[in-house]
């Protein structure tokens, strides 16, 4: 509850008293003078309610209960709709606003909480577990929600559902690429979404280096995520791919010594870091090492395709931007912004190319 007055502390208190009482809770007072309340009501069960009266006209109210039925949560919502009438009748018009937060469900046998690269704590609509496995290197979770489909996750990062086709597109060149007859080089894209969609395209041929060299990825998402990759991983050499299960560093190393050129480099890896240190920070040295390579096995006219960031992220996507004018060749860039169904925000893609220099 915000208030438009300063809050009288013990008003608050006698007033919302007798509902907490009424339901056998047991009650604690903390009284900071100048700083306010805090009062915890316990009952016998382990329930428990916190009550914090800011002087200034700040009332807060945090409940926490176990109850894994229907009727546990019509009683919490009824003992909070009796502490937002009390309000009302002793505040009147006084109250600036009044905000309840839906229940944080703890310890759930589905876990529903993921969070946004830009820090934003977003509750899914989990109702699966398909797929859990931990790997070498990383967690793999593959989960199911109701309007995103199977959604894949490493180490607690969401990665792709099965709703994501904006995804794949924009790191593809939205539409605007004719992959016809072209090498097409993808580092990362373990879900297989990327090499499913350009092989429709009827390229001569399509390289997959898995930078993680993890094939459990591969494995879940052939089993799991088949509306994102089709039938692309169940062998890793078709007509016109192979999907290398390398360290693409290693490899982008042997290409570029042997002189293997490619019309499209798409990177799928990690993205723009969140650090400010790009200078103190290993992944964005990792980062430049792969631009670096991959410039060097871009044909000149060819073009780089990857992902960016979150578009709140702008001190991580300026200094990214940054790194591109520190490669061994000049490029240049440009960007789009969007919209990825499961990120639930908006996410930034780069094209970048070698500059022509005129002769």
């Amino acid at each position: 509850f915000s208030l438009n007055l300063a809050a009288d502390c013990n008003a608050v208190l006698k007033a919302l008293q007798p509902i907490f009482q009424e339901q056998g809770m047991t009650e604690t007072v903390h009284n900071w003078e100048d700083h306010g309340y805090l009062v915890t009501y316990i009952k016998k069960n382990g329930s428990f309610a916190n009550l914090r009266i800011h002087p200034h006209g700040l009332v807060l109210v945090d409940l926490q209960s176990y109850n894994d039925d229907m009727k546990g949560r019509e009683e919490v919502d009824q003992l909070l709709n009796k502490v937002e009438e009390r309000m009302k009748e002793l505040f009147h018009d006084n109250i600036k606003r009044v905000k309840r937060l839906p229940a944080i469900l703890r310890g759930g046998v589905i876990d529903r909480y993921w969070p946004t690269a830009d820090g934003r704590l977003v509750e899914y609509d989990i109702d699966e577990v398909v797929y859990d496995e931990d790997s070498p290197f990383q967690n793999i979770k593959i989960l199911h929600s109701k309007q995103f489909g199977n959604i894949l996750i490493l180490s607690g990062d969401v990665n792709l559902a099965e709703s994501d086709l904006a995804y794949t597109q924009a790191i593809m060149g939205s539409g605007k690429e004719d992959y016809t007859g072209k090498e097409v080089l993808i580092l990362g894209g373990g879900d297989g979404g990327i090499l499913y969609e350009i092989v429709k395209l009827k390229p001569k041929m399509v390289t997959m280096v898995a930078s993680n060299i993890d094939q459990m990825v591969i494995d879940g998402c052939r089993k799991h995520m088949r509306k994102t990759c089709g039938d692309v991983l169940d062998n890793l050499r078709g007509e016109c791919y192979q999907v290398l299960i390398e360290d693409c560093i290693p490899v982008l190393k042997r290409y570029a010594k042997e002189g293997r050129m490619f019309d499209y480099v798409i990177n799928d890896l990690t993205a723009v870091p969140i650090s400010t240190s790009p200078e103190e920070d290993s992944t964005w040295e990792f980062l430049r090492l792969i631009l670096d390579l991959s410039m060097k096995v871009l044909k000149q006219d060819g073009k780089y395709f990857t992902q960016g960031n979150c578009i709140n992220l702008t001190d991580a996507l300026t200094l990214y931007e940054e790194q591109l004018s520190r490669l061994y060749c000049p490029v240049e860039f440009s960007k789009e912004t969007v919209c990825v169904p499961s990120y639930m925000e908006l996410w930034v893609f780069y094209t970048i190319w070698k500059k022509q220099t005129d002769i």
